[in-house]
């Protein structure tokens, strides 16, 4: 009974070693670390692999390595699939849809591909080249440990028919580029501008600006159109870049806003603000990191603030008992001309962190500032709060 009682408790530890690794928790940090300083040696080893001397010398601990590497990667590969209904986006499920679900995903993908070069060693099969490219794949692994990395591949699919759009246009400005340059030069050039596939060669490599020097027009035509080719290769290569970045900042600002407006919006007298008053609210927000251990809120203190859990968990107490809330939750009270704006949250008693946990704070202080720089919104919310 005990331990049927402990295992959720332990599968959402392990779920928060493995996926958030935040704050002090030295677990999560070791774990995480080790995970990014192994993929960074497998990288690292498969490189040198290539290089006869140092295969040949160092042969033994490369294999070594390779087998260490596996058997780590399957096993976190099978945790991963074990905590998978711990996942804020799989709790509904039961816990195999969760897993199946997970499994389908493109991290879990990478993940179980990685560990497929286990499965070959076992069936005898060690020895294929097409080994080098799983193993490769193990790179992107790292995309799980960087925001930023994620961030990007977000941008990167939000913008692609914009980014497919540019390479059709790269495309026929090649073409037209080759077309042009072999009517003027193949006369004089026969042997590398004589056909238009010949004359795409030295199109793509103008227009990417890379320009390798093998082959270059020699007549007053060919470098003028010569000269065009390059302008519009710079011209080319700005869009892409400019489309990728501005998509790269609107992403992260939209992950920040979203999160943030979610935790807001679920409480039931914030969430019938509208949009342009809701994000008065974000402004006032603060940020707070709190360690595993840390009293939020002491027993017996009067709640002067709104708490948003943004990452981690606190444990709240009430009179009927104690609470978890995790990432999206929030927890609290504040008061506006002495008429209380949320109806529950003076019921909590004493919140502590669980987890190394990331806070958003509305305090008193700065709700009352907010309140007197908009008094519609503070009009609205007092009418809110009289008629709840």
């Amino acid at each position: 009974m005990d331990a049927a009682a402990s295992h959720p408790s332990w599968r959402r530890r392990v779920h928060l070693w493995f996926d958030h690794g935040a704050g002090d928790d030295a677990i999560a940090t070791a774990i995480h670390r080790g995970l990014v300083l192994l993929i960074c040696a497998n990288v690292t080893a498969i490189v040198l692999e290539s290089v006869p001397d140092i295969a040949a010398r160092f042969g033994p601990a490369f294999q070594a390595l390779e087998a260490v590497s596996l058997v780590l990667f399957a096993l976190e590969y099978a945790i991963r699939l074990w905590v998978a209904p711990e996942h804020a986006r799989y709790r509904a499920l039961s816990p195999a849809r969760a897993r199946l679900a997970y499994a389908l995903s493109l991290p879990a993908i990478i993940d179980f591909l990685a560990t497929l070069p286990l499965a070959f060693a076992v069936l005898g099969l060690s020895d294929l080249r097409a080994l080098l490219l799983l193993r490769l794949l193990r790179f992107f692994k790292l995309g799980r440990y960087s925001p930023g990395m994620a961030s990007l591949a977000a941008a990167l699919s939000a913008e692609r028919k914009a980014l497919f759009a540019c390479f059709v246009v790269l495309m026929g400005v090649m073409l037209m580029a080759a077309s042009v340059m072999h009517l003027v030069e193949h006369e004089a050039q026969p042997d590398k501008l004589g056909t238009i596939p010949d004359a795409m060669w030295w199109a793509i490599i103008t227009l990417t600006t890379v320009g390798y020097g093998d082959v270059f027009p020699v007549t007053a035509a060919g470098k003028a159109v010569a000269s065009v080719t390059a302008v519009l290769g710079l011209v080319m290569l700005a869009l892409p870049v400019g489309i990728v970045a501005t998509a790269f900042a609107q992403e992260i600002h939209r992950r920040e806003f979203v999160v943030t407006w979610s935790m807001i919006a679920r409480v039931p007298l914030f969430g019938q603000l509208d949009a342009v008053e809701i994000a008065q609210v974000m402004q006032f927000l603060r940020a707070r990191t709190v360690r595993n251990g840390v009293v939020v809120a002491h027993e017996g203190e009067p709640l002067q603030a709104l708490y948003f859990v943004a990452s981690g968990e606190v444990e709240i107490s009430r009179p009927e008992g104690k609470t978890t809330l995790d990432e999206g939750h929030f927890f609290g009270a504040l008061t506006l001309d002495d008429v209380a704006i949320t109806s529950h949250a003076s019921a909590v008693s004493a919140a502590v962190a669980t987890a190394p946990t990331k806070l958003l704070v509305l305090d008193q202080i700065d709700f009352r500032a907010l309140t007197a720089r908009s008094p519609k919104l503070a009009a609205h919310i007092r009418k809110l709060a009289l008629g709840a």
